[in-house]
């Protein structure tokens, strides 16, 4: 039989799960426009406020992560530069300068899925957004949804590296 305690954790295991689908979904659309497959959205009290996806191919832009995108449009969306009580989910633990972002816009807790090994910031290289140097730091939830999102991201580049230009370098 289970007790409260791990019936309040399965339930917050599925509360992070559904929202980490809505953040998939938007990392399938990078996908579709040929953008690295990162998807991120803003929940505040049960409501998303922002979403975004890679658009860095797109706009041309270094900037265009996902995060970035959502904090933005989240930001709009409340009509202010703080994100207090809010929630950010990823599927791909976020870089440097994504980490920096959601320090600097007060966001309460993070959610990412894939552990980036060669740029994460949330734990794998570093752990920006929980440094007591800071003067924000916020709960890190990591590894909700880890194989899809991963397969996305292993799937894109698997595709990338066959497509006919890049294939002479396999």
């Amino acid at each position: 039989m289970l007790k409260s305690a791990d019936m309040s954790l399965d339930s917050l295991l599925n509360t992070e799960k559904r929202w980490m689908k809505y953040a998939l979904k938007e990392a399938e659309r990078a996908a579709q426009a040929g953008e690295v497959p990162v998807g991120a959205v803003v929940v505040k009290e049960g409501v998303i406020i922002g979403r975004g996806h890679n658009q860095v191919e797109q706009l041309q832009d270094p900037t265009a992560h996902a995060e970035i995108l959502a904090i933005t449009a989240a930001c709009e969306t409340l009509g202010t530069k703080w994100l207090y009580g809010c929630t950010l989910y990823v599927t791909l633990e976020p870089c440097p300068m994504c980490s920096g972002a959601l320090v600097m816009a007060r966001l309460a807790r993070l959610v990412f899925g894939a552990f980036d090994e060669k740029a994460g910031c949330c734990g794998t290289l570093h752990n920006l957004v929980q440094d007591k140097r800071f003067n924000h730091r916020m709960e890190v939830v990591s590894g909700v949804e880890a194989d899809l999102s991963a397969k996305l991201l292993k799937t894109f580049f698997h595709q990338q590296r066959m497509r006919p230009e890049n294939a002479q370098n396999n």
